[in-house]
């Protein structure tokens, strides 16, 4: 049974995330530029954009190191007041499938993603199919984690 000391402990840094910019609790969409302008806060953070869907790009299937086929990946940019960033949706892997785009070039969407930040030295998708960021390349990248139609 939790202790009142390990309830408060608990309440009080749930508290202390909710406050914090970028991480889980906070409210709103962030402005793109905001992300452009200084993206190492954000890296593997989730964050909730609002935009038009700009350039959808549906890639050809790839396939990954351990050997698995990913189909029906697609990239575009969603643009706000401020900026526009690279947004890539990945395939489903290991069953062959033919999908379309979710989205449609300048359909209004709120997009919660995790953000890939420059020189993470992880993956990120390109028009070739999933790539190695170096410590050289700029790729600031928007994972979709969910798509949403905005009405406004």
């Amino acid at each position: 049974m939790p202790t009142p000391l390990r309830c408060a402990r608990t309440l009080w840094l749930s508290g202390l995330l909710c406050l914090w910019p970028g991480v889980a609790g906070a409210s709103g969409p962030i402005a793109i530029r905001d992300i452009l302008d200084e993206p190492q806060p954000f890296h593997l953070k989730q964050v909730v954009l609002h935009g038009t869907v700009r350039n959808v790009h549906p890639l050809d299937p790839y396939t990954l190191r351990a050997g698995s086929t990913c189909y029906g990946a697609y990239l575009f940019n969603l643009e706000d007041d401020t900026a526009s960033i690279n947004v890539a949706v990945f395939g489903i892997c290991g069953i062959p499938t033919v999908k379309d785009p979710d989205v449609e070039d300048g359909e209004r969407i709120e997009l919660h993603a995790t953000i890939q930040s420059p020189s993470h030295g992880g993956y990120y998708l390109s028009f070739h199919g999933i790539a190695v960021a170096g410590e050289r390349e700029g790729v600031v990248q928007a994972v979709a984690d969910r798509i949403t139609p905005l009405v406004e």
